[in-house]
């Protein structure tokens, strides 16, 4: 029996502009889209970013789900290694009937803090918005508080999907000194109708 608590999600507003990844990528770093010959690299980027290596099977089952174009990665000029990479996912579910996924988020520890993860978000929630996608969210974890701090400064949103993430929510805005306030937040229902 899985114990682990469901994830938060999170959702874009599609009245929301999104921010030019671009000019938010810092001196010393460019950004680019992931290719498979960056199938290797990535791992290793997820390896050093911390996370389980028993998601290596579960990466390579996602990256077919990839919408063209929307896998962003950061790398540096100087050697090309890839520090940053997030995932735009086709991801229907029940909730998100058309819905696209920003995912597999992942930035080198030795190179965090300098704003990568957002450029690489902001690119693949672009590219996302620009072919269509009307329904992007996310999967995220209370833990994941730098994460969750980069999706709240773009732009998306905690969606309610069940009265008991309230308090979850509240802890994390208290743990990041943001402000909590879901008023302003989505509902499940609110947000599919969000969809035409």
């Amino acid at each position: 029996m899985n114990s682990s608590p469901v994830q938060l999600e999170m959702v874009w507003p599609p009245d929301r502009q999104t921010p030019d990844a671009d000019t938010i990528t810092p001196a010393g770093y460019r950004l680019r889209l992931g290719d498979p010959g960056d199938r290797e690299a990535l791992f290793a980027l997820m390896e050093r970013a911390g996370w389980p290596s028993g998601d290596r099977r579960r990466l390579e089952l996602s990256l077919p789900r990839v919408v063209p174009g929307s896998w962003h990665v950061a790398e540096c000029t100087d050697d090309g290694l890839l520090v940053a990479s997030a995932l735009g996912l086709d991801d229907p579910t029940p909730w998100h009937p058309a819905g696209a996924e920003l995912g597999w988020v992942a930035a080198d520890p030795d190179h965090r803090g300098r704003g990568l993860g957002l450029a690489v978000c902001a690119a693949v929630t672009a590219r996302l918005i620009e072919v269509g996608c009307r329904d992007v969210h996310l999967y995220t974890d209370e833990w994941r508080l730098a994460a969750v701090k980069t999706y709240l400064r773009l732009g998306y949103l905690p969606l309610i999907f069940a009265p008991e993430i309230l308090p979850r929510w509240r802890t994390v805005c208290e743990a990041l000194a943001w402000p909590y306030t879901p008023a302003a937040w989505p509902t499940a229902a609110e947000a599919s109708q969000w969809i035409p």
